[in-house]
């Protein structure tokens, strides 16, 4: 993997009053934030160690800008389809700021040495910029790291021990970056977008939450029918309240204010034995969600909705009981193994399968053209 020093943008923190209210809005108003002095840029190239905080958890990790070259010839994998309205907007938005203000975030195998040099640095060293997010409970810390024979470290690591990496998130950015990488260089000349911003952190690093599920799914049927059908794909078992699945092939529904287990028939799972990896989402979105309640397109129905992992259930459960016709559906994690596998052997997920923490911040550091 080919990772790259760069002049990092920053936030000024003397000039922000409130941490959540600014990075909330810098999406969009980066431009008029940079003009006003609300960022500063390093006087030279480096990487970023980053240190996630939070009540029960610290994430450690590199930011750096990755070579568009390595997510063109796949060693950075996808695992999800892009949407052409959503690269346009990307599109709009990177010309708009010059510039990527999140990083795409990555992982990648655990490497014992990169883990070592990442430790040994944060002990060692006074991070240079920290922001309190107190909504969330989190702390960011960054380090700088500008020595050249400590980038050259990093790097020789990376190109030695990193073969590919897998987005986790920022597909859109990604394939957006390819698009202008492509159209804008010209043999001879200076070649523009050939590098973005990314952020690699570790599958020991990573965490995957499920997303849930919403669904308007009695509108057209009855209780009665809807349940009666269900018996068919699933053996169902009521709980006394909220739970989550403990296990894969589980999935927990919410409906008319009672909570169910389902556990797959055998004969549904037989149905997808061939399948590369046996996801509880695809079969949920086919022998329920399509099957039963008739939803052909789970990417435009707008029956559809869907649910972080880290939300709580009662989140869910209120959004259910806004309409009498919803369902709430729960699905067990999809595991690191599967998800490398999907990604290694060029298929794809069904969309919104995967939370994953931690999450990147707008404007927290920015990589300008």
């Amino acid at each position: 993997m080919h990772i790259r020093p760069f002049q990092a943008v920053y936030p000024n923190m003397d000039y922000i009053t409130s941490a959540d209210s600014f990075f909330r809005t810098v999406k969009e108003d980066y431009p008029e934030f940079r003009k006003s002095g609300f960022f500063n840029k390093s006087s030279q190239e480096g990487f970023y160690l980053y240190q996630i905080r939070k009540p029960f958890r610290t994430y450690n990790g590199l930011i750096a800008c990755s070579e568009v070259g390595d997510f063109l010839s796949g060693h950075i994998k996808e695992h999800e389809h892009t949407m052409p309205d959503k690269e346009q907007r990307q599109m709009h938005l990177l010309l708009h700021r010059n510039a990527m203000v999140k990083p795409i975030l990555l992982t990648y195998p655990r490497v014992a040495s990169i883990e070592t040099f990442m430790e040994n640095y944060t002990k060692n060293e006074t991070p240079f910029l920290e922001v309190n997010f107190e909504a969330e409970q989190e702390h960011h810390f960054l380090w700088e790291v500008t020595e050249g024979k400590e980038i050259q470290q990093l790097k020789e690591l990376f190109d030695k021990h990193v073969k590919n990496a897998y987005i986790a998130d920022g597909h859109h950015r990604s394939s957006t970056m390819a698009h202008m990488h492509q159209r804008t260089k010209n043999p001879g000349k200076a070649r523009s977008y050939d590098q973005m911003l990314t952020a690699f952190f570790s599958t020991a690093e990573l965490e995957i939450l499920e997303y849930n599920r919403i669904v308007e799914g009695l509108s057209d049927t009855s209780l009665t029918n809807f349940m009666a059908r269900l018996s068919q794909v699933a053996d169902i078992e009521v709980l006394e309240g909220p739970a989550k699945p403990s296990a894969a092939r589980e999935i927990v529904m919410y409906i008319n204010k009672e909570w169910f287990l389902l556990k797959w028939k055998p004969s549904i799972i037989e149905k997808y034995l061939e399948e590369p990896i046996l996801l509880d989402v695809s079969i949920l979105n086919h022998e329920i969600l399509e099957d039963i309640i008739g939803i052909r397109d789970i990417r435009t129905d707008e029956r559809l909705r869907y649910v972080e992992g880290p939300k709580k259930l009662e989140d869910l459960k209120d959004r259910v009981l806004k309409n009498e016709y919803r369902i709430g559906f729960i699905l067990f994690p999809i595991q690191m193994e599967d998800f490398l596998n999907i990604a290694d052997t060029g298929n794809v997920l069904p969309p919104k399968s995967t939370w994953f923490e931690p999450r990147m911040r707008n404007g927290l550091i920015a990589q300008e053209f």
